[in-house]
């Protein structure tokens, strides 16, 4: 039962961060929100995963994000550049990446890492737990290979599975 408070009040914050209003009609319509979530989530029994809880460590979040996010403006820079420059600097290349993280929400995370950084799109995962990715440059490919993201998730992973018990 923690999980659903900690999933209320995530939530919560989430919903109040991003909306950053104070009357009470969009207060309601925000309690409406986290309520209907939550209540989809007890059903589809998102909370408790495979028999595993969910959990989560606030500070390994916010530093997965803080540098996601860097991530994402470096990437948009680059993208910038290469299709705004005076000669078209781009090589498309389809690349299959081995996927490091332990976990089937490791994998989700680093595929949904890939797409939302800008030049790259997670295709699909292939059967040998691999994804296919598109990049707008080969470069791209060769820093996934790189790992950093990968190392940065599979850190990320062995607190959920501290947490979880199960190593």
């Amino acid at each position: 039962m923690p999980q659903f408070f900690r999933l209320i009040l995530t939530l919560a914050c989430l919903w109040f961060l991003l909306s950053g209003y104070f009357k009470a009609q969009f207060l309601i319509l925000g309690v409406i929100c986290v309520v209907l979530v939550v209540v989809l989530a007890y059903r589809m029994r998102l909370v408790e995963h495979r028999g595993q809880l969910i959990y989560f460590s606030f500070s390994q979040i916010l530093a997965y994000w803080t540098w996601l996010l860097w991530q994402i403006v470096l990437s948009n820079i680059d993208v910038t550049r290469r299709v705004w420059g005076r000669e078209l600097n781009i090589k498309p290349a389809l690349q299959v990446v081995s996927v490091s993280p332990d976990t089937e929400m490791g994998r989700v995370i680093y595929a949904n890492s890939i797409t939302l950084t800008p030049g790259t799109t997670a295709i699909n995962f292939t059967p040998e737990d691999h994804i296919l990715v598109h990049a707008l440059h080969e470069d791209s490919l060769a820093e996934l290979e790189a790992g950093e993201m990968a190392s940065r998730i599979r850190a990320f992973e062995s607190h959920l599975r501290k947490k979880s018990g199960s190593y």
